[in-house]
C-alpha cells in the first residue's frame, strides 16, 4: 500500500451494510483524506461524540430515509475501542457491520504513546519513513529521534553552529510545524549538549513561535548596527546598549546564506516588522532593506509587490488540506489589508494583478470547498477547524482546573483582514499584548443566525432548527453546552451588543466569584458593515478608527485583571460585492440576504435560481433538510444591478475563513 489511508479505505465496501460502525480510538477516520475517500465511495459519515445528538440525527434523517426506501449508507465513527460497542443502543449495534482501526496496527514497531501525540497530518510522513527505513522495534527515545529526523527533518546531531540552529528554527516556525511537547523536550535535551548554542533560550524559542519571532525581532536592530559598522570598519555594536526581554546571544547570523533566504518572507508576511535606523542610507540597496522602515507608502508598495509574487504561485489546489488554506488566507488578508490602505495611490499594473489574483483565489477556493467542506465538521476540535468546535476547544482549556476561567469574545462580522487592522491598533495601545493566531471556518450560508449560534452551541446548525432564523436561543445554547460539561448555571454567563457604554455589565459578570465562562458578542463591526456605502476601503478605515478607541483594550484588560484566558473569533467575515439584480420573490424566501437567500423547499429555490443562473444551490451540509440556501455568484449580491455593498452570507474566502485568536498579556 502506498499510504495508510489506502489500508483503511480498502475495508469500506459499498452495498454490504447500510450501517457501519467503526471503532476509532486514535481518530484515524478524522483525517481529511480518509473522510473524502469514504464519501467518494458513497457513504455518509458521522462522528458519534454525543449519543443524544446522534439519536436525533439518526431517527430524523437516516432512519426516515430508509423507511421511505431511499438508498443511503451510513458510517458511524465511535472514538473508542471495539469493546465499547456494548454501550451503543442494541438496535444499532446488532444490525450493523463493525470495523476497528488503530495506530498499533499501522505502526507496530514504533512507540504507541509517541505516535499518538502527533498531529494526524504527520502520519503520511511516518508511514512513508516506516516503509523506506523499516525500523526495528523502537522504544520511546528511539521513536522520538526517528520522528524528528524523518518526519520533521530535524537531525539534532547535525546542529552544531548558531546558523544551523537558527535555520532549523526558522524552517519550523515559518512553516507553522506543530511538534508534540515530548518531542520538543527530547530535542532541547540534545541541543543543550552543544556548548556553542547552550546560551540560547532553547526552552522558550524551540516550542513557542511567538517567543521565537519576538527573540528575532529584538536582535534585528543589533544586526543592522553590526552591518553598518562593518561597512564603515568601526567594529561591532556594544551589547550593553540593548535592553533585551529574552536572554541569549545578542548577535545572530541573519546574514548566513542558509538564514537570509527567509528574511524577505518574514517581513513581507508580518512575522517580523521593519525598524527605523539612523543610517538608512547605508542599507537600501542591500538584501536587508525589507527590514528597514522608510515611508509608509514605500513600505506598503514593496510589501504589496512581494506578497503578490508569493501568493500568485502558492494558491492551494483541490487536494490541499484545510490548514493550507488557513495559512494562505492569513497571507491574503495581510495583502488585502495593505491594499485597502493604499488603493488610492497604487499604480494600475499592481491594481490589475491584485484583481486577477482575487479572481484566481475565488475560483480555486470555490472548487476546494465544493469537494472538501462536507468533511470539515467532523475533524478533531483541537485545534478547532470550524466555529462549532470552539466551545469544545475552550472546555479543554478549563479541563479539571476548578480555578480556570475562559472568555470567548465574538466580534460579529469580523474578517481576517479586519482582524489585522485590530491587531495593529491593539499593539499600538499596548506592547504587552501577544497573539496566537489561527483561523476557523464559518458555516455556509455565512449568516449570523446560522454561524453565530453554531459558535455558541458547539453544534452544527442541524441541531437548532427551531431557532436557525434568529439568535433568540443563543444564550440558552451557550449555557446548555457548558452545563453538559459539568458547569452550573451560575458559572456560565453571556452578553451581547457590547460597547464602551456597556462595560459595566461586563464588570458585574466577570467580578462575580462564581463566574468561570463568559461569552461576549461585540456587534460594532457588523453594524459598520450594514451601514457601509464606501466599499471595502471605507469598511477598512472605519474598523481601524473603531479599533483605535478604548473599548477593546478596556474589555481585554478587564478580562485579564479577573483571571480569564481570552479568545477572540468571528461568526463570519464580509466581502465587497456588486449588485447582479434583485430577485422578484415576494415573501417566499425565509431569509432574504444580500449574498444568500434561503428557501424551505427545492421547487422555490429552483424557480428563483432561474432568475440568477450563476447563483449556487448550496447543499444542506450540516443544515436542516428544509433550509436550502441559494448563494450569490462570486463577489455579487442580490441587490440593484451595479450597486456596491459590503455584505456576507456567501462562501468567499473572506466570508468563510475567520480569525480565531488567543490574546495573551506578557507577565
Amino acid at each position: 500500500m502506498n499510504s495508510w489511508q489506502e489500508l483503511i479505505l480498502g475495508q469500506f465496501i459499498p452495498n454490504v451494510s447500510r450501517l457501519t460502525i467503526v471503532a476509532d480510538p486514535d481518530g484515524l477516520l478524522q483525517e481529511e483524506g480518509v473522510q473524502t475517500g469514504i464519501r467518494d465511495k458513497g457513504f455518509e459519515l458521522y462522528l458519534l461524540d454525543d449519543h443524544i445528538a446522534f439519536r436525533y440525527i439518526y431517527e430524523s434523517v437516516f432512519r426516515s430515509r430508509w423507511d421511505k426506501g431511499e438508498k443511503s449508507e451510513l458510517v458511524v465513527v465511535v472514538p473508542s475501542k471495539l469493546s465499547d460497542f456494548q454501550q451503543l443502543p442494541f438496535d444499532l449495534s446488532d444490525s450493523s457491520r463493525h470495523l476497528s482501526f488503530g495506530l498499533t496496527e499501522l505502526f507496530p514497531n514504533l512507540n504507541y504513546s509517541v505516535i499518538a501525540s502527533l498531529e494526524i497530518e504527520n502520519l503520511d510522513a511516518v508511514y512513508k519513513a516506516q516503509q523506506e527505513y523499516a525500523p526495528i522495534a523502537l522504544g520511546r527515545n528511539g521513536t522520538i529521534e526517528f520522528l524528528l529526523r524523518h518526519v520533521f527533518q530535524i537531525a539534532p546531531e547535525l546542529i552544531s553552529t548558531p546558523a544551523d540552529l537558527l535555520r532549523m528554527l526558522l524552517r519550523r516556525h515559518y512553516k507553522g510545524q506543530r511538534i508534540p511537547a515530548l518531542l520538543d523536550k527530547r530535542l532541547i535535551q540534545l541541543l543543550q549538549k552543544q556548548d556553542i548554542i547552550s546560551d540560547w533560550p532553547l526552552k522558550l524559542i524551540v516550542p513557542d513561535s511567538i517567543a521565537f519571532f519576538a527573540f528575532l525581532q529584538e536582535r534585528w536592530p543589533v544586526f543592522l548596527d553590526d552591518w553598518v559598522k562593518q561597512q564603515s570598519g568601526s567594529g561591532l555594536a556594544e551589547e550593553e546598549s540593548y535592553d533585551f526581554e529574552f536572554p541569549g546571544p545578542s548577535h545572530l547570523p541573519f546574514g548566513h546564506d542558509d538564514v537570509k533566504v527567509y528574511i524577505d518572507n518574514l517581513f513581507i508576511e508580518g512575522f517580523l516588522h521593519p525598524v527605523t535606523h539612523s543610517h538608512i542610507e547605508s542599507l537600501p540597496d542591500s538584501w536587508i532593506a525589507i527590514g528597514v522602515k522608510t515611508t509608509d507608502q514605500e513600505d506598503s508598495s514593496l510589501r504589496i509587490e512581494k506578497l503578490l509574487s508569493s501568493l500568485e504561485i502558492t494558491i492551494p489546489g483541490e487536494k490541499a488540506r484545510h490548514n493550507e488554506w488557513f495559512r494562505f488566507a492569513k497571507t491574503w488578508a495581510e495583502l488585502t489589508s495593505i491594499y485597502l490602505e493604499s488603493s488610492t495611490s497604487l499604480p494600475e499594473p499592481i491594481d490589475t494583478r491584485f484583481k486577477q489574483l482575487q479572481f484566481d483565489i475565488d475560483e480555486a477556493f470555490s472548487s476546494w470547498i465544493t469537494e472538501r467542506y462536507a468533511g470539515l465538521g467532523s475533524l478533531p476540535p483541537v485545534p478547532p477547524v470550524m466555529l462549532h468546535h470552539i466551545p469544545k476547544f475552550l472546555s479543554r482549556q478549563i479541563g479539571e482546573d476548578r480555578k480556570a476561567k475562559v472568555a470567548f469574545v465574538l466580534v460579529d462580522g469580523l474578517s481576517l483582514n479586519q482582524w489585522i487592522v485590530i491587531r495593529k491598533q491593539l499593539t499600538m495601545k499596548s506592547s504587552d499584548y501577544s497573539f496566537r493566531e489561527s483561523a476557523v471556518f464559518a458555516w455556509v450560508p455565512t449568516l449570523t443566525s446560522v454561524s453565530r449560534q453554531a459558535a455558541f452551541s458547539g453544534k452544527p446548525p442541524v441541531f437548532f432548527p427551531d431557532s436557525i432564523l434568529n439568535t433568540s436561543k443563543e444564550p440558552a445554547l451557550w449555557e446548555q453546552f457548558w452545563n453538559d460539561q459539568g458547569l452550573t448555571k451560575q458559572e456560565v454567563k453571556y452578553l451581547k451588543k457590547l460597547d464602551q457604554d456597556s462595560l459595566e455589565k461586563v464588570v458585574d459578570l466577570v467580578t462575580h466569584s462564581k463566574t468561570r465562562v463568559v461569552g461576549l458578542v461585540v456587534n460594532t463591526v457588523d453594524d459598520i458593515m450594514h451601514g457601509m456605502v464606501l466599499g471595502a476601503a471605507g469598511m477598512h478605515n472605519q474598523v481601524s478608527q473603531w479599533a483605535g478607541e478604548e473599548f477593546l483594550p478596556n474589555l481585554i484588560d478587564l478580562l485579564f485583571e479577573n483571571g480569564f484566558s481570552v479568545f477572540l473569533s468571528s461568526d463570519h467575515g464580509n466581502v465587497e460585492a456588486k449588485g447582479c439584480g434583485r430577485l422578484t420573490e415576494g415573501v417566499i424566501a425565509d431569509i432574504r440576504g444580500e449574498r444568500a437567500r434561503v428557501y424551505s423547499d427545492q421547487p422555490a429555490r429552483s424557480r428563483f435560481h432561474e432568475q440568477c443562473p450563476n447563483a449556487y444551490e448550496w447543499p444542506s451540509i450540516g443544515l436542516p433538510d428544509d433550509f436550502l440556501p441559494l448563494l450569490a455568484p462570486n463577489r455579487k449580491a442580490f441587490v440593484r444591478k451595479g450597486e456596491l455593498i459590503v455584505s456576507h452570507g456567501g462562501a468567499s474566502i473572506e466570508e468563510l475563513i475567520v480569525p480565531f485568536v488567543q490574546i495573551e498579556k506578557k507577565n
